[in-house]
């Protein structure tokens, strides 16, 4: 088990997102008022804190939202789940992991410039909402191996 660390939100695709204090997951949509959300496969991108923490010994200043993930994990090995696996946040909420990694919207992004790698095409996951929800930082984060 882990926690949710934090969680950002962006109004357009391709940005830095911002991080918020709570968000509403809506079944088979995503996030209200994240640009990711709809009816496709990647409504919600989560990354483990552990890797933005790696990323931070190059570069102190990043903050969470840099690498455009909406969940900040913390806690928990994102990197043994693979497609079909499912998260469970707190006691309500689902979702079913959908993609691993992508590519980067911006080859050669300030991230990747500075550090010669970006986290997010390896290591971020992509999930559709199965059973949505209000999560906020602090809540508990465990896994449903397919």
């Amino acid at each position: 088990m882990g926690l949710i660390e934090a969680i950002c939100i962006s109004a357009e695709k391709g940005v830095v997102k911002t991080a918020v204090g709570e968000i509403t997951l809506r079944n088979d949509w995503g996030i209200e008022g994240d640009a990711h959300a709809g009816n496709w496969h990647r409504q919600v991108s989560i990354l483990a804190g552990e890797s933005i923490d790696r990323m931070r010994r190059k570069i102190p200043e990043l903050a969470h939202g840099m690498f455009a993930e909406n969940i900040v994990t913390r806690g928990i090995d994102l990197s043994v789940l693979i497609i079909g696996d499912s998260l469970l946040i707190g006691d309500e909420i689902v979702l079913e992991i959908t993609r691993i990694g992508k590519e980067c919207h911006n080859a050669g992004c300030a991230i990747q410039s500075a550090t010669g790698e970006c986290i997010m095409p390896k290591e971020g996951l992509f999930c559709r909402v199965v059973k949505g929800g209000t999560i906020k930082p602090g809540m508990v984060v465990g896994t449903a191996i397919a």
